[in-house]
C-alpha cells in the first residue's frame, strides 16, 4: 500500500509540474493587459513603466520561474486591477463556490443513485423509462437555458425562491456560510438544484448500467441460490461493486462542479470565484487567472490521488504497489 501511495503521490507531482508549464504559457499567449490597462492613449513612457512595474518586460521562462519560486512560497502574484494578492481574491470568494458545488454534490448523489438503482432493477418499468428519459434531457439541455427557465419558473411566476444573489450568511472561524440561515437556502436551492442537473443525469445512467452489469454476475446468482434476501444482495453485493467505477465518476465531477461552476453563478449573481474569473478574463489581469487554473489544478490532482486511495480500499486488486 506504502508504495501505491507513493507511486500516485510521484505521478501527481508530474502532473502538477507539466500542467503549470501549460498554464502559464497559454495564459502568456493570450494578448497583452497592458493594452486594456493603460487603453490607446498612454504614452510609450507610461507603457513602459507598467511593464517593468508588471514584469513583463522579461521573457516567458524568466516569468516563469519567477511564477514558480513564488508559488512555492504561496504568493501567486498581486492582481493587475485590484493590486491585492490573487490567492487572497480567490479564497475570499471559495467560501460561497464551495457551498454551492457541496449542495449541488450532495443532491446529485442523493437523487441520481437511488433513481439509477431503480432504474437498474425495473429497466422495463414505465417509472423506469420515464426516469431514463428525463436523464436524456439533463443531458441535452443547456446549463444557461435550464437556470433561466428555473429562474422564470419558481422565482417570476410563482414567487417560491429569489432569483439571485446568496441571501444572509453567518461567520463561522471566519467563513460566511449561507447554509446556516433559512434565508440563504433560499438562495442557495435553485442555483445548486441547476448545478446539479447534468450530474444527476450522469449519475443515474451510469448507476443503472452498473447495476445491471451486477446483477448478471455468477456471485449475485450463487447469493440468490443461497436463498439470501433480495435486499440484502442489493445492498451487500450489488451497490459495493456498482460504487467501484461511480467512484472515480463522482470524485472528478465534484472538482468539475467547484471548476466549472461559472456559468450557474453569473446566471444567479453567486458572488464566488466565477464571477471573479469572468472579471479577470475580461481585463486579462494574469495572476488572477493563473491563481484560479492552478488552483483548479491542484484541486483535480488531490481529488484523482484520494479516488485512486479510495480504489485501492474499495478494491484491493487495485492496489499496483506489491502486486497484489
Amino acid at each position: 500500500m506504502a508504495r501505491f501511495l507513493l507511486s500516485r503521490l510521484l505521478q501527481t507531482l508530474i502532473t502538477l509540474a507539466v500542467m503549470s508549464v501549460l498554464v502559464f504559457a497559454g495564459v502568456y499567449l493570450v494578448g497583452n493587459p497592458v493594452d486594456l490597462l493603460l487603453g490607446s492613449n498612454a504614452t510609450p513612457a507610461e507603457r513602459e513603466a507598467v511593464i517593468r512595474a508588471f514584469g513583463l518586460d522579461k521573457t516567458l521562462w524568466q516569468q516563469y520561474l519567477l511564477f514558480v519560486t513564488h508559488a512555492l512560497q504561496g504568493d501567486l502574484g498581486n492582481s493587475f486591477i485590484f493590486n491585492q494578492p490573487a490567492l487572497h481574491l480567490i479564497l475570499q470568494r471559495m467560501p460561497a463556490t464551495l457551498e454551492l458545488a457541496l449542495v449541488a454534490f450532495l443532491l446529485s448523489l442523493l437523487i441520481g443513485i437511488p433513481l439509477g438503482v431503480f432504474a437498474g432493477l425495473r429497466p422495463d418499468s414505465l417509472a423506469a423509462k420515464s426516469v431514463m428519459t428525463v436523464s436524456i434531457l439533463g443531458f441535452s439541455l443547456p446549463t444557461f437555458w435550464i437556470g433561466m427557465m428555473m429562474i422564470m419558473l419558481f422565482s417570476v411566476k410563482l414567487g417560491w425562491l429569489p432569483s439571485s444573489g446568496r441571501g444572509d450568511t453567518v461567520t463561522v472561524a471566519g467563513v460566511p456560510l449561507s447554509l446556516l440561515t433559512s434565508d440563504g437556502w433560499q438562495h442557495l436551492l435553485l442555483p445548486a438544484l441547476n448545478l446539479a442537473l447534468f450530474k444527476i443525469s450522469l449519475i443515474i445512467r451510469l448507476t443503472r448500467a452498473g447495476v445491471r452489469e451486477c446483477l448478471q454476475q455468477d456471485y449475485v446468482r450463487f447469493a440468490r441460490a443461497k436463498g439470501l434476501s433480495e435486499r440484502r444482495i442489493l445492498f451487500v453485493h450489488v451497490l459495493k461493486n456498482t460504487l467501484i467505477p461511480l467512484i472515480t465518476v463522482i470524485g472528478l465531477e465534484l472538482g468539475a462542479l467547484i471548476a466549472f461552476a461559472v456559468v450557474t453563478e453569473t446566471i444567479y449573481a453567486w458572488p464566488g470565484m466565477g464571477k471573479l474569473i469572468i472579471d479577470s478574463i475580461a481585463v486579462l489581469d494574469r495572476p488572477v487567472i493563473l491563481a484560479y487554473l492552478m488552483m483548479t489544478v491542484v484541486m483535480f490532482s488531490l481529488i484523482n490521488l484520494l479516488v485512486d486511495v479510495l480504489y485501492a480500499v474499495v478494491d484491493p486488486r487495485i492496489r499496483l504497489g506489491g502486486g497484489q
